[in-house]
């Protein structure tokens, strides 16, 4: 059996659902909503490779090292974006949580802290993770500050990691949550959650 099996969280008018093929037409709009795929530290899908994002994802949910999930409006069914766990590791119970994207018009809102929400009690209390990750390019500084509001702690760099789209070479930040600070991250989501919204 899966250390991530299949699952649709919702909490507030977000539903996470398991990342199918039928959310094509909804992923390639979200994708539009703000030309996402222009951002070069970003793994958003141009318009034309929208299927293949899906089909890429579906393999490593078959290889078991990713679990991805369309992000919907509960009241209407509509793709805001997409997150998913990967690297995944059952032997030492580790996650990370990432390939994270929204349409434009959703940032900034409740919808990303709503998931991370998600994500993490579905980890932590559900799967019994012991560690949960993140990684972004190191001039994804957006990236990195929602993941450090988050309360995770920075690991450090991993220089000459990976291949951006536009063939540079990034270095790599590296995030982690242990499973004894959830509990204080936890209540800070929901207090940021419960927050009236300006």
């Amino acid at each position: 059996m899966a250390f991530v099996g299949p699952v649709t969280l919702s909490a507030r008018g977000i539903t996470l659902v398991p990342l199918a093929l039928e959310h094509e037409t909804g992923l390639r709009a979200a994708a539009a909503d703000g030309e996402l795929w222009n951002i070069r530290v970003t793994s958003v899908p141009e318009p034309e490779n929208t299927r293949k994002y899906i089909e890429d994802a579906l393999s490593m949910r078959e290889a078991g090292n990713r679990f991805a999930f369309a992000v919907t409006d509960q009241g209407t069914g509509k793709v805001l974006g997409s997150s998913s766990y990967h690297d995944i590791l059952p032997a030492v119970k580790r996650i990370e949580i990432g390939y994270t994207w929204y349409a434009k018009s959703v940032q900034r809102s409740h919808v990303n802290t709503t998931c991370k929400l998600m994500l993490l009690t579905h980890a932590f209390e559900t799967l019994g993770c012991h560690v949960v990750g993140w990684r972004t390019d190191n001039f994804n500084f957006a990236s990195q500050a929602a993941i450090e509001r988050l309360g995770a702690k920075k690991d450090g760099v991993i220089r000459g990691h990976a291949l951006r789209r536009d063939g540079t070479i990034r270095d790599t930040v590296m995030y982690s949550l242990r499973s004894g600070e959830w509990p204080e991250v936890k209540a800070q989501l929901l207090h940021q959650l419960d927050k009236p919204r300006t």
